[in-house]
């Protein structure tokens, strides 16, 4: 195995180094030495298919599948990328991890480092979902809480890292380790659905998930068109994109309920750029969608289909009727909506939703009660 900068081609041995010294540009793995994962247990992801949610998209001839990484042991897909670069990081002596994360990476940091036996100090926005940060505390993380967008947080781990001798997972294109664990998702899809799919949607911050897609299924010997879904309240790479521009400029302070792609890539807007180059390459595109979208997916996700997934999960079924509108989903496309992230992840936003709930004065009413349900599921 070697390290190999994405712009220049200069390579370096297998050592914790998250930028390429000639010319500042992302790593990435190429080869494979067998380093061991750590694992909580992490394996190939159910595809389900979705035919209530395609039978509500007026005019759409085709399949809709859900690539549910919910599954995964800590609720998100970023435990692949965890589980990867915690083994890199042991078999190469380190024995204290940070991460900067938005909540999903912290979580699964936090999870790994427990499992390995190590110290961790996960590093989050202040305002991060409740829900994320009690499930990395649970785990026994030092959480560090810093006001202000993910960047700071960024900032902070990666000095960290740099001087203090923590093996940095944080799960942006950072960390090379990490980004190589994602490819086995593309050789999932490719295998699970006996080929590769027309279009893969992606919910993206930084962009390593569209990496390891479109990795995996160039690695089986096929292409996919790769979609990258961002929230409108923070969507550098989907700016960058309408404009025809190829340099990503950082965006301001997110407002999106979609924590998980709030990142504005203060700093490093080379990730986004990279990204942005994997999509154009594969004919796809970026798109953004607003936060009564993401709240309507994350229902018709839970209700159509049983799926239960925060709002970054759910952001490619709010972009579905979007590029079908506009004439991306031809007649026989066969679609993968990527569900990132568990529900549990962000409870609250279910909570402000509108439930049925009836009380029930006398449960020894048997009849009555029932004739209030059959009342209560006419209406539905």
């Amino acid at each position: 195995m070697e390290l190999r900068c994405v712009d220049c081609a200069t390579a370096y041995p297998p050592v914790l180094l998250y930028r390429c010294k000639a010319c500042g540009g992302i790593l990435e793995t190429v080869g494979d030495d067998g380093t061991e994962r750590v694992s909580l247990g992490e394996s190939v992801t159910p595809l389900l298919r979705a035919h209530r949610i395609e039978a509500a998209l007026p005019g759409f001839s085709g399949e809709i599948w859900l690539k549910d990484e919910t599954r995964n042991p800590s609720g998100s897909f970023k435990d692949r990328l965890v589980a990867s670069a915690m083994g890199r990081a042991l078999a190469l002596g380190v024995r204290k991890v940070v991460c900067a994360s938005s909540g999903n990476a912290g979580a699964a940091t936090a999870a790994y480092a427990a499992r390995a036996g190590i110290p961790a100090v996960i590093i989050v926005p202040a305002h991060t979902p409740l829900g994320k940060v009690t499930q990395i505390a649970a785990y026994g993380a030092l959480l560090l809480l810093v006001e202000g967008h993910y960047s700071r947080s960024y900032d902070l781990a990666l000095a960290l890292a740099e001087r203090h001798g923590f093996a940095n997972l944080t799960t942006t294109f950072i960390n090379p380790y990490a980004v190589a664990g994602l490819t086995a998702v593309g050789t999932e899809l490719v295998a699970q659905l006996g080929g590769a799919p027309s279009h893969v949607l992606v919910p993206t911050g930084s962009g390593p998930l569209v990496k390891g897609v479109w990795q995996g299924i160039a690695d089986a010997g096929a292409t996919t068109r790769l979609i990258a879904v961002q929230a409108q309240g923070c969507a550098p790479i989907v700016q960058a994109f309408d404009f025809g521009a190829e340099e990503v400029a950082a965006w301001g302070m997110p407002q999106t309920i979609a924590s998980g792609i709030s990142d504005p890539l203060i700093g490093y807007e080379r990730d986004g750029a990279y990204t942005l180059k994997l999509v154009r390459r594969s004919g796809g595109r970026a798109i953004s969608v607003s936060d009564d979208e993401l709240r309507a997916a994350m229902q018709r996700l839970a209700r159509s289909e049983g799926v239960y997934a925060e709002p970054t999960g759910a952001s490619p079924i709010a972009a579905l009727p979007r590029l079908l509108a506009a004439g991306d989903l031809p007649p026989g496309s066969r679609v993968v909506c990527m569900v990132t992230g568990h529900g549990f992840k962000d409870g609250k936003i279910y909570q402000e939703m509108p439930v049925r709930t009836h009380e029930v004065d006398d449960p020894g009413d048997v009849a009555a009660v029932a004739e209030l349900c059959e009342r209560a599921l006419a209406q539905a």
